[in-house]
């Protein structure tokens, strides 16, 4: 399998651009690359179960690895299938293999801009049902969606290659997935349009 992404717009080609600059000595890339991967790496993180302190901590691990593997990642456009893979295996490693249902409490809410009390409180709930939906889900379906959903533009390529899919079968998962979280919402008398 290829890990070079196609689009030049994409995460992964653009992760890889940034690891190669910094494999190339500009130091500056990797805050760059911690910034573009880090909300993908945590909804990783957090797929697999791990609490917001967990998933940090994971992450953290990764970058760290990350610096010190450097000289040994041949192709830089691997960079984004090597992060989640690590993210991955060291948050399975912190939670000892135990999967817990994800708590919506320990969800971060969206910072709330020039809403009033009423407004906050509605969103708050509002974001507390939908992550509930999402926790019921399949795991497959929750680790697709948090991925996908937390990427401005998705390579289909590295995501297929991190999450061991065919690249074909991401789409029609994801159409899937997402239609049994509207179903799911649909049928929540709490949930109000």
């Amino acid at each position: 399998m290829n890990p070079r992404p196609v689009s030049s717009e994409s995460l992964g080609y653009r992760a890889g651009q940034a690891f190669a600059a910094y494999q190339e000595g500009d130091h500056q890339r990797l805050g760059d690359l911690v910034e573009l991967l880090t909300p993908v790496l945590w909804h990783t993180a957090r797929a697999q179960g791990a609490s917001g302190a967990t998933a940090e901590d994971a992450i953290q691990t990764a970058w760290l690895r990350l610096v010190d593997s450097a000289d040994r990642i041949l192709d830089p456009f691997a960079v984004l299938a090597w992060l989640v893979i690590t993210v991955k295996r060291e948050t399975w490693r912190l939670v000892r293999g135990e999967r817990r249902e994800i708590d919506v409490e320990e969800v971060p809410e969206a910072p709330a801009m020039a809403l009033g009390p009423e407004q906050v409180s509605i969103l708050g709930e509002r974001q507390k049902a939908l992550w509930r939906h999402v926790a019921a889900l399949p795991a497959r379906c929750q680790e697709l969606l948090r991925v996908v959903a937390f990427a401005d533009r998705p390579d289909y390529a590295a995501i297929a290659q991190s999450l061991g899919m065919p690249v074909g079968s991401i789409g029609p998962t994801r159409g899937r997935c997402l239609q049994k979280l509207r179903t799911a919402i649909a049928t929540d008398p709490t949930w109000e349009a």
